[in-house]
């Protein structure tokens, strides 16, 4: 299995074709028209995502981090084709999502599930939750017959720690951590292998996080899952996660596995999020804060440079005139930072 830092020097990009990653996504860019002229023509750009490149290992969790804004919601909807992205491409199992239609794409989206943020507007108000569960499985012909679709709904009810004669409730019959399980039952009814999980707990009290965390650990041991995981809690995101990636603006900007990112911060803005976020539990000794000073970017038309320089306390007239390459600093370990020259 290749490491992280055979992704710089391996050619053509084999490390996407091998069965040992199944999500694999090279140079992804998403940009919205932020403005028009006189004659509608896009004049300036919203850059949400720019040359995001990961893997996820089969049967792994990459966990997403970074603030408000960073790309990291944009990223998982691009993902799970809510939208077309602007360039780049999105290799499943060895196939290149970008280069098939719409109508080609729709056996591989099927396998790619998300679940959303939040329990309460994610889920139809006007519907049984056995009918929102059922959804998936009618729109994808996974049953034969109405009788099977019943039984595989009540299966996944069980299976997510709801009971059977739950499917004839309405969504606002059920607190916020069983409507959470209501979205990850329907995003297994449609038999996926990989889930986009979108700020899945954020909405709910820590009590209740501890055991929607918890469930999605057993799914993925149970049914051999694969997760991109997107949060702001960095310590639920070290808890769930086996690799993660730090966003800033819409790049990444430090990647690797658990603890070499948890154990050496390396990037400016990895240390500022990590100094920012409560330590649980906590440590007896102080320790030093790394404060963020200046404004965040726009994300139209960034210029070009370090999207952090002008927060950055170490940030040099290079800094902001030229973007940072990536440089390995460990095992597993890479940071886009002109530092670690």
């Amino acid at each position: 299995m290749p490491e992280i830092k055979d992704l710089i020097t391996m050619e053509d990009n084999e490390y996407l074709k091998s069965n040992d990653y199944f999500l694999g996504v090279e140079d992804l860019c998403m940009h919205f028209p932020a403005k028009k002229d006189s004659f509608g023509k896009t004049v300036s750009w919203i850059h949400a995502c720019d040359d995001v490149t990961f893997h996820v290992p089969k049967g792994m969790t990459l966990g997403v981090v970074g603030e408000s804004g960073c790309g990291k919601s944009t990223l998982g909807k691009v993902l799970v084709d809510l939208y077309k992205p602007t360039s780049g491409r999105i290799v499943y199992d060895g196939v290149d999502l970008t280069s098939l239609s719409k109508k080609e794409r729709r056996p591989y989206i099927q396998k790619m599930q998300m679940v959303w943020q939040d329990p309460y507007s994610s889920l139809d108000p006007r519907m049984h939750a056995g009918d929102i569960i059922a959804e998936p499985i009618r729109n994808f012909h996974l049953a034969s017959s109405e009788q099977e679709v019943r039984e595989r709904v009540q299966e996944l009810l069980k299976l997510c720690g709801l009971y059977p004669e739950d499917a004839e409730k309405f969504p606002h019959q059920f607190s916020g951590g069983q409507r959470q399980r209501i979205c990850i039952a329907r995003a297994l009814a449609a038999n996926p292998e990989f889930i986009v999980c979108d700020e899945a707990v954020s909405a709910l009290d820590v009590s209740i996080q501890a055991q929607i965390i918890n469930l999605l650990k057993d799914l993925q041991d149970q049914l051999k899952l694969t997760y991109l995981f997107i949060s702001h809690d960095l310590n639920i995101v070290q808890f769930i996660s086996d690799e993660i990636i730090v966003m800033y603006l819409g790049e990444v900007v430090e990647r690797g596995t658990r603890e070499a990112v948890y154990g050496n911060r390396a990037h400016p803005y990895t240390k500022a999020l990590f100094s920012a976020t409560p330590e649980f539990p906590p440590k007896k000794e102080k320790r030093k804060r790394e404060l963020m000073e200046g404004e965040l970017m726009s994300p139209v038309d960034p210029p070009a440079g370090c999207r952090f320089a002008n927060r950055c306390p170490h940030a040099t007239d290079r800094c902001r005139a030229q973007s940072p390459e990536w440089k390995i600093i460990g095992e597993n370990h890479l940071v886009k930072c002109w530092l670690y020259e």
